[in-house]
């Protein structure tokens, strides 16, 4: 079974976009039981709330449910849980590193890496832009189930 776990800032737009995208494209691929997918938040402030209502929408317009998902916190262990550790941001990425104790197994990664890209997926809490963020978020992980799969 392949673990990964989605992170951001908050966990209720992107890193939850990630995660339910990529449960989409996994079962769309046959592979549902091959996976474990999650998203968790570097930060503290949205613990316990649900995913944003725009990004809620927006994964709605594709006819992607994530309901009952409420955001949760990276912790230390997870490094140990999960196989793949991706964040959306270089800021998630410090943080993501200074919970786990840094990335001696080099489980940490920017998701657009899997887009053939450089950068960053933009804060649509911020950009208000969702529908630029569900497509580098799509396009990260359509090309993040690629090379999983090709292995």
């Amino acid at each position: 079974m392949i673990k990964i776990l989605f992170v951001c800032h908050g966990n209720i737009c992107r890193s939850p976009m990630a995660e339910f995208i990529m449960k989409a494209l996994v079962q769309e691929a046959g592979l549902g039981d091959k996976f474990r997918i999650s998203s968790a938040a570097t930060s503290t402030e949205e613990i316990g709330n649900p995913v944003y209502l725009p990004a809620r929408r927006k994964l709605a317009e594709h006819g992607i449910s994530c309901a009952g998902k409420t955001a949760r916190q990276l912790v230390r262990g997870d490094y140990r849980s999960y196989d793949l550790i991706v964040g959306m941001d270089r800021a998630n990425i410090r943080n993501m590193e200074r919970i786990c104790g840094g990335d001696p197994e080099g489980k940490l990664h920017l998701l657009l890496e899997y887009a053939g890209r450089s950068g960053e997926v933009a804060d649509p809490w911020y950009t208000g832009d969702f529908e630029a963020a569900w497509r580098d978020i799509l396009a990260g992980c359509t090309g993040l189930l690629d090379a999983l799969v090709k292995g």
